[in-house]
């Protein structure tokens, strides 16, 4: 077997109740690599693009990949793929924590559940004893309470890791999450929803197994040049284990492009009060790294009425506040710690709550619509603790918010005004003032995204280079080798985070190592394309086509009103078809024979 692979996928399918296993195909490992790579491959191969993602046919992959439990820096990941509910999709989530890295103690690499069960159950993987659990007691409980309780059932171990969706994943919302250890989060794309249509509440892991190094003495030294890049970098050895991802608060504002009522500018008059430094000078209590994470960037907080818990993260605490117009970071963290109890991507719902904010304070959502709850009202605080709640137990419009904000959005005659690619609503960053992260957005193969090809490194961080984030020229080359690059890290199991201080390079050493399968970094990008059209080729197969690589209206005409970024719109049609080309695609977005070919994909 290759080297950091455990050898073994486990197959559950809770319609039959069969449980099986078999082995990694090694031929698939060295193409895919692993985690999102080989879970795409496994989705492709087996699922049928056009099916209902909540039905029976859809399948659920949890994946890890050959550095997952290493010592590599940032191996704590692990990836969770399956047809996404929200948009028809793709999906692809990718948490951290201990959960990836205790699958593997378990003795798999990869978990792929089938099926759909009657009744709630969930799964307990501990080495060879595998087993389905009635789970109806469950039901209906947060993740904080299904975590603890499964813990005590299973004989109290405190290093059993649990994976498990809370009210919004049984109730199909479509941008629930899985949340293990109760803060880490595969929120985006609605796999807490397809989850919840198994009936599957949970996923019990623990182990005590190792993956096998196939040349220890090369990743010893491959290790010691990582760590000293890692200690070396001003993001990863200062500002993210001082500040968290939240140091990007002010940063992004200062450059202009921080989603501010529903990205109607880009600058936010409250920052200050919601940053990273004033969260480290009020409630952060420590910091809470994932398995095998030199950076540290988790937050453990606590309020002053003494509720705790972890974050919120930069991409939270921008949802909850400035896009929703709200200064008031109590109130944020409390919604961060909501959406974690409840099981929701909380992206999507800050998001959807500020789109609905802006329909409302257009007059599109009536009063009337919202039946006593909190008016929809930029800056209005109950809103932001409200809201959530109601979308995880579709209570009273909070039934129509749970579709997304795309079609909440389309239902009130404006879909406009939902600030979403193919139906998944975008992060923390104005596209206008990064034409390259504009770019990503259009093009990214999960819908809205910053993590699939972080252009703001380069933009407006200056990391491996800093690039002019108002011009398009080699944009579309930046973000091709971006979105390369970041499949290989997904597909390694190490975190995204890592590549602010490592290159192609450095991955492709550490794979080499681990694995004893010699891949350059220009072998090892290659995989990333491979997996980055593969998953292209199953959306195109789900229907999607040219005209959903493109960005809401808002930043293609109208120019950014105020801040560093005043007067700039995303110029797409000008990059676009040369990101076709530069992909290998022809000028409807579709892989060419000869680009198949040249990735083995034919």
């Amino acid at each position: 077997m290759l080297g950091g692979y455990m050898g073994k996928i486990l197959r559950v399918n809770l319609s039959t109740k069969k449980i099986s296993e078999e082995p990694i195909n090694e031929e698939l490992a060295k193409k895919f690599i692993g985690a999102r790579g080989y879970a795409a491959k496994i989705l492709f191969d087996e699922v049928d693009p056009n099916i209902d993602p909540l039905g029976e046919k859809n399948k659920l992959i949890f994946a890890t990949g050959p550095l997952t439990l290493t010592p590599s820096p940032t191996s704590g990941r692990y990836d969770v793929v399956t047809k996404s509910p929200l948009n028809n999709v793709i999906a692809g989530s990718n948490s951290g924590g201990y959960w990836g890295p205790e699958l593997k103690k378990a003795g798999y690499d990869i978990l792929i559940i089938e099926g759909k069960s009657e009744k709630p159950v969930y799964l307990w993987i501990s080495e060879d004893k595998v087993e389905l659990k009635d789970a109806s007691h469950l039901w209906g409980k947060d993740t904080y309470e299904t975590t603890d309780t499964i813990i005590d059932e299973l004989g109290g171990d405190k290093q059993i890791k649990v994976a498990c969706i809370g009210p919004a994943g049984e109730n199909l919302v479509k941008f629930s999450a899985i949340i293990n250890e109760k803060a880490r989060a595969a929120g985006r794309t609605g796999v807490g929803a397809v989850m919840g249509s198994k009936k599957l509440k949970a996923v019990a892991v623990r182990g005590h197994k190792r993956p096998v190094i196939a040349n220890p003495e090369k990743f010893k030294e491959v290790l010691k040049v990582t760590m000293d890049k890692i200690k070396a970098n001003g993001v990863t050895s200062q500002g993210l284990p001082t500040y968290g991802t939240m140091v990007l608060n002010h940063i992004i504002d200062e450059h202009g492009l921080y989603p501010t009522r529903n990205f109607q500018t880009g600058v936010f008059e409250g920052v200050d009060k919601v940053s990273g430094e004033k969260l480290k000078e009020t409630y952060l209590v420590k910091n809470k790294p994932c398995f095998g994470c030199p950076i540290g960037c988790g937050r453990v907080t606590k309020l002053p009425d003494g509720e705790e818990g972890e974050g919120p993260e930069y991409e939270t605490s921008w949802a909850f506040s400035a896009d929703c117009g709200i200064d008031d970071l109590i109130a944020v963290i409390k919604a961060n710690n909501i959406c974690n109890k409840l099981g929701l991507d909380t992206i999507s719902t800050g998001a959807t709550i500020a789109s609905a904010m802006e329909l409302y304070e257009k007059g599109y959502l009536k009063k009337e619509e919202l039946n006593g709850a909190p008016e929809l009202k930029f800056g209005n605080t109950e809103a932001i603790i409200y809201y959530p709640e109601a979308i995880a137990y579709r209570k009273g419009i909070g039934d129509k918010l749970a579709e997304g904000s795309y079609e909440f959005a389309k239902a009130h005659g404006h879909p406009e005004l939902s600030m979403s690619v193919k139906k998944q609503d975008l992060p923390a960053y104005d596209p206008r003032g990064a034409q390259g992260h504009a770019l990503e957005y259009a093009t990214s193969n999960r819908g809205g995204c910053h993590v699939r090809g972080y252009m703001i490194s380069p933009e407006i961080l200056g990391s491996p280079q800093k690039i002019d984030p108002f011009t398009t020229e080699n944009k579309p080359q930046w973000v091709k080798t971006f979105q390369d690059l970041t499949a290989v890290i997904d597909a390694e199991g190490l975190c995204l985070f890592s590549s602010f201080a490592l290159g192609a390079e450095d991955y492709a050493a550490l794979l080499s190592a681990v694995t004893g399968v010699e891949y350059s970094s220009e072998e090892a990008l290659k995989a990333g394309e491979r997996i980055w059209n593969l998953e292209r080729l199953w959306n195109l197969k789900a229907g999607l086509t040219k005209a959903d690589d493109t960005l809401p209206p808002r930043f293609l005409k109208e120019p950014m009103p105020d801040g560093a970024s005043k007067g700039q719109i995303v110029h797409l049609d000008v990059m676009l078809p040369e990101y076709y080309k530069i992909r290998g695609w022809d000028e409807n977005g579709v892989p060419t024979d000869e680009k198949l070919k040249e990735l083995d994909l034919k």
